[in-house]
């Protein structure tokens, strides 16, 4: 009985073997053919879009970025290039522990938080395979100490980088501008314009001046290296590479050593001064007093001085030649007399009698001319040499606002002269429709009287000074103001003049334009307003003279520069071409602060005339004076009655 009992139990043993055996068979079977399924659909169906996957994980593209196109003067001298310096960089993909090996780099070579906080904010930007800067411009203690541990490091290398360099540094750094690292902004920009790609790799853009608005000459195109990686995603071998094309090379028109000659005649004054050939709108000079080192920029400016050159009263980033906006004051007056000419609004043979005031019809209120007691019978001509005051008073009332605003309006007041360089404002050219706009106000017969001497609601740039300067030496044909003047392409080698653009032009009689010329001229000759500046002149220069009130001084208050603080003085003022018969330069000077066109602003534009015309430089035993210096002149010659423009 026991044994059938065991014979019975294997039997059923074997049949549950088998029974799962098959079943154990049949799943197989099923995983089988679901991996032979998947397989084909994989190796078969899908093939070619694997393939392109595998392909793209095996070979990368790296960018290679351009060299900056360099910036010349118009002697061929240097203002921008670049130059080779050794950087410190890792290959992320090759690093195991980044923040370790930063940290055991430091102890080599110098590496502050903002050289952690760039590399990062890079790395967030780029492939791992790419190779990034963790310090830039390693000198030659730190390249020793790392060659010797170089070792320890996997994947950190030395390369050899170009880097911008401005060896003239603080001068013309308003007009050249400077490049500084791409920021979230620039992106944003790049992206728009569809430019992003060809700044894969690039680290800086212009940010200012002719780096900016010349970005797209000077960045050039984007090479790339196809890198073929491992696994791991590290670089094996460089498959093929397109080279980079490097930026174009620009020629500006200034002349730097006319630029220095200026920059040096300010002094410790604040202000601006630009120089325009008016026979084909060549900036010869671009001065924003005071000025800073661009080179700060070039790899990012630390806190420190960022906040000293942001905060200081002195305000040295702002460009008072583009954005600085002024009282033209008495510089005015010249333009007034043409279009009270060409209006027919004056007679140039008929004198009026300056009492020192002008009142307007039925009132008691009294416009006063500069000089207490008035100036006697005055015309046309001796209005400009004396800066009568009372003469433009009654001129503008006769002309009316709208004439004003219309015809001087040609020369450039109120308008953006659209020289090639970003941010320029357009200053100010009143009307009645414009105080409507701005403060829904009706406009007043006073305000018109006041603005016929450059002052009220009239506001000028340097540049456009020196552009309405301009167009009136050239006998009122502008040339749109340039910086600008060839391109030369990096690859051919060849120069593209840059044409000179001419402008609408407004139409001035030669008898006309003579009357006021003749009166320039004499403005700079004994008895004129900037005679003192001119005298000994071997070449005869048409000017006028201006000053332009910072605070105003009550009725029957005598002004005195020395008693009120620097930044209440006066701002002197002064425009002048030459020479006189046949111009081939132009000048708009601003000098804040600085009392009376004919002593301080004059003076400037004489040392910038001599070099230009003579060749003549500075006598350096005869220095600019100073602020204080030139307020006590100031009184003095208030006290004398000499001059006031």
């Amino acid at each position: 009985m026991r044994i059938g009992k065991q014979l019975r139990d294997h039997q059923r043993e074997l049949h549950r073997f088998r029974f799962r055996l098959a079943v154990a068979g049949s799943f197989v079977l099923v995983l089988l053919l679901v991996l032979a399924s998947r397989f084909i659909y994989l190796q078969i169906l899908q093939h070619d879009h694997y393939l392109t996957l595998a392909e793209n994980n095996r070979i990368s593209v790296v960018p290679v970025p351009p060299n900056r196109g360099v910036l010349y003067d118009r002697n061929g001298i240097i203002l921008a290039h670049n130059y080779s310096a050794y950087t410190l960089e890792i290959t992320p993909s090759k690093v195991s522990n980044l923040d370790q090996t930063i940290s055991e780099l430091s102890k080599i070579v110098e590496i502050t938080a903002k050289d952690r906080k760039q590399f990062h904010k890079s790395l967030s930007e780029s492939h791992d395979f790419e190779t990034l800067p963790i310090r830039t411009r390693l000198t030659e203690e730190e390249l020793a100490r790392f060659a010797a541990n170089r070792y320890r490091f996997p994947g950190v290398e030395v390369h050899a980088r170009l880097f911008r360099d401005y060896p003239l540094k603080n001068l013309a750094a308003h007009a050249i501008g400077y490049i500084g690292r791409i920021n979230d902004a620039d992106m944003q920009n790049l992206d728009k314009a569809g430019e992003l790609t060809n700044y894969r790799g690039t680290l800086h853009i212009g940010k200012i001046g002719i780096e900016q608005s010349h970005e797209a000459e000077l960045h050039g195109t984007t090479g790339y290296a196809q890198v073929e990686t491992d696994a791991g995603g590290k670089a094996v071998r460089t498959l093929s590479r397109i080279p980079p094309i490097s930026g174009n090379n620009l020629f500006l028109t200034l002349d730097s050593k006319l630029q220095k000659i200026a920059e040096d005649a300010f002094g410790n004054y604040r202000g601006a001064l630009v120089a325009i050939n008016p026979t084909n709108g060549e900036i010869l000079a671009f001065v924003s007093q005071p000025t800073f080192d661009p080179n700060l920029f070039v790899d990012g400016i630390d806190s420190a001085t960022w906040n000293e050159l942001n905060t200081s009263i002195d305000k040295p980033l702002n460009n008072r030649a583009l954005r600085g906006v002024y009282p033209p004051g008495s510089t005015f007056k010249p333009f007034m007399a043409i279009a009270g000419l060409e209006l027919n609004k004056v007679n140039p043979n008929q004198a009026i009698s300056d009492p020192g005031f002008f009142s307007l019809p039925g009132s008691s209120h009294r416009y006063r001319d500069w000089k207490a007691g008035g100036h006697g019978m005055v015309d046309l001509h001796r209005s400009l040499v004396v800066s009568c005051d009372t003469y433009y008073y009654r001129l503008a009332n006769d002309m009316g606002i709208d004439n004003i605003h219309n015809f001087i309006g040609q020369f450039g007041f109120g308008s953006k002269t659209g020289i090639d360089i970003d941010g320029e404002l357009p200053g100010l050219l009143p009307s009645p429709e414009w105080k409507w706009r701005r403060y829904k106000q009706k406009w007043f017969a006073g305000e018109t009287v006041i603005a016929g001497i450059g002052q009220g609601y009239v506001l000028a740039t340097p540049l456009q000074l020196a552009f309405a300067t301009a167009t009136l030496a050239n006998h009122g044909q502008p040339f749109k103001p340039h910086l600008v003047s060839a391109i030369q392409d990096s690859r051919t080698l060849k120069i593209k003049q840059i044409a000179p653009q001419p402008l609408p032009k407004v139409a001035i009689s030669d008898a006309n334009w003579e009357l006021v010329r003749s009166a320039m001229i004499d403005v700079n000759k004994p008895g004129g307003t900037a005679s003192s500046a001119w005298a000994g002149a071997p070449y005869e220069v048409a000017g006028k003279t201006g000053t332009a009130q910072v605070v105003g001084i009550k009725q029957g208050e005598k002004y005195e520069a020395g008693k009120l603080q620097e930044r209440h003085r006066d701002h002197a003022l002064y425009i002048a071409f030459a020479p006189a018969d046949k111009p081939i330069i132009a000048v708009g000077i601003l000098v804040e602060n600085g009392g009376h066109g004919g002593s301080t602003a004059a003076p400037i534009v004489r040392k910038v005339m001599d070099y230009y015309l003579l060749g003549k430089e500075p006598d350096k035993a005869n220095p600019p004076p100073d602020i204080h210096s030139a307020a006590a002149a100031s009184d003095t010659a208030a006290d004398s009655g000499d001059e006031h423009d």
